[in-house]
Formats: structure tokens, C-alpha cells, sequence
């Protein structure tokens, strides 16, 4: 990663909530075909997030500590925040001076931008206002957000427009947070009333259509695109008792990961 920073635009997607065990069951069955394309062998990455809710997921991801392999480590990371005795960077981590991935990045010349998803990135409370202001630019809208049955088709639009708008030749770190997985997720599932597995696949399987977009965007700049898309953390339909997350549950800790450089000019 270290070699790639100035060369290469970053995306870092985040599906809010997707299980491990959906997304895989989803890939295999030939219901993400747009992911089956760029997982590198075909497959998920099984990994532990660092925290059960997005708030604090998030914050551990921009301090560079990304969902972390389930086989003994310690693993090199892609990213760190430079701090003494860091025993998880190596020869090909991008380290940077600063307390956050996005700060980091800009002052390595990126234009760093936000997409928020879910309530954490809702600036109408002061608690939505801190993930994202650790970017350039951030927007968020209520036809972002978990209850917009096209949240994610909304976001980008709004990147096409970001994108439109900026020069080819400053390089861009863009995050999205895709709401579309979390509960409520019934919208994606004709005649549903309640939220289940079937209907957080169904919301996949939605995200997993556009995706194709996302990546024209972001390799139609005539760079290469260094691609991180995971989950911040999975969620419970009734599971032991638990409906929802922020609780120690393996379904909830354990979550789907992958990595990948996309050429310049990716069509859908």
C-alpha cells in the first residue's frame, strides 16, 4: 500500500451489518455476480471486526486498524496511524503522521469524501458530525439513509457529481458507508413484514446490482483504484435471544472482507 499512495484513487466500502455467513452463501449461490468478478479467487475473506456497532468499527478502521484475519497474526496492516511500538506495520504499510486515515491522506494530497449510510453519519446531531469531519467533504441525506430502498443508488449519484466536478489530476479517497443492509431491510423483499436472513441476502443482492456503477466511477479518472469493501460488523435476526448487534455474538464479529486494484476505465 505504501507504494500505491499518490499513483492510485482509494475506495473504501462499508456494507453496514452484512453477516459473513450471507454474503458468502449469497457469492456462492451466483447472487453477487458484480462481486464474484472482483473477489480475488472468488471468494470472501473471513475476518474479526474490531468493534460490535459502527461508531466505534469506523473509528478503528480510519485509525488503520481494518477487520483482522481470523488466522494467527500478527497481520501487516495496509494502514497506521504512526505511534511507537506498532507491532502490525510493515515494509508495505502506509504509515501517516496524523490521527486519522483521511487527515493523513490529505495531507498527502488527496481530496478525501464521504458518503455516510446509517445514523452515525447523520450531521443533524453532533455525534453524526465526527466520523465525517474527519474528511474534505461529506454529505449525507435522508435518501442515504436505512429506510431509502435506493440509498445506495442515491449516493451515487452524488458521487457522479463529486467525481464531475474535480480534476483529474488530484487524487481521490472516496468512502461509502451503503446503509441498505441494515435493518430495516424488508423493502427489498416483496411482501416481507418482518426483517431475516432472506430479506438482509435480498438487500445484498440489491447493492451487489450497482456496484458495477461504483466501479466505473472511480476507475473512469484514468488512474487505478486501490478497492477495500468489507462490513463493519454483522447483525442478529433472533439469534440466542439478540435481535440487532452491539452484543459479542460470532455472528456479529465475524464479517466479510476483500482487497483489490481495478485498472483504469472499468465498465459495469
Amino acid at each position: 500500500m505504501r507504494d500505491r499512495i499518490g499513483s492510485h484513487d482509494l475506495l473504501f466500502v462499508t456494507l453496514d451489518t452484512l453477516r459473513h455467513d450471507v454474503a458468502a452463501e449469497s457469492l456462492a449461490r451466483g447472487r453477487t455476480p458484480q462481486l464474484a468478478r472482483v473477489l480475488p479467487g472468488g471468494v470472501w475473506q473471513r475476518r474479526h471486526t474490531p468493534a460490535s456497532f459502527t461508531y466505534a468499527a469506523h473509528h478503528a478502521f480510519f485509525a488503520g486498524f481494518l477487520p483482522t484475519p481470523v488466522t494467527p497474526g500478527p497481520h501487516e496492516r495496509l494502514f497506521a496511524a504512526r505511534f511507537a511500538g506498532s507491532e502490525s506495520s510493515g515494509p508495505g504499510t502506509y504509515v501517516f503522521d496524523a490521527p486519522d486515515l483521511p487527515t493523513g491522506l490529505a495531507a498527502d494530497g488527496y481530496h478525501t469524501v464521504c458518503l455516510g449510510g446509517v445514523g452515525f453519519f447523520n450531521p443533524g446531531a453532533p455525534l453524526g458530525r465526527v466520523l465525517p469531519g474527519l474528511f474534505t467533504e461529506a454529505h449525507w441525506a435522508p435518501e442515504f439513509g436505512v429506510t431509502a430502498p435506493d440509498c445506495f443508488g442515491n449516493q451515487l449519484d452524488r458521487l457522479e457529481t463529486i467525481i464531475g466536478g474535480l480534476p483529474p489530476e488530484t487524487p481521490l479517497f472516496t468512502f461509502v458507508n451503503v446503509a441498505a443492509l441494515h435493518q430495516p431491510n424488508r423493502h427489498y423483499l416483496p411482501g416481507a413484514d418482518t426483517d431475516d436472513l432472506t430479506s438482509h441476502a435480498a438487500a445484498l443482492e440489491y447493492v451487489d446490482g450497482l456496484l458495477g456503477r461504483l466501479f466505473a466511477l472511480v476507475t473512469g479518472r484514468g488512474r487505478p483504484c486501490q478497492v477495500i469493501i468489507c462490513s463493519d460488523h454483522g447483525t442478529l435476526y433472533g439469534e440466542d435471544g439478540h435481535v440487532g448487534h452491539r452484543v459479542a455474538h460470532e455472528a456479529v464479529w465475524t464479517v466479510p472482507y476483500a482487497d483489490f486494484v481495478l485498472a483504469p476505465g472499468v465498465r459495469p
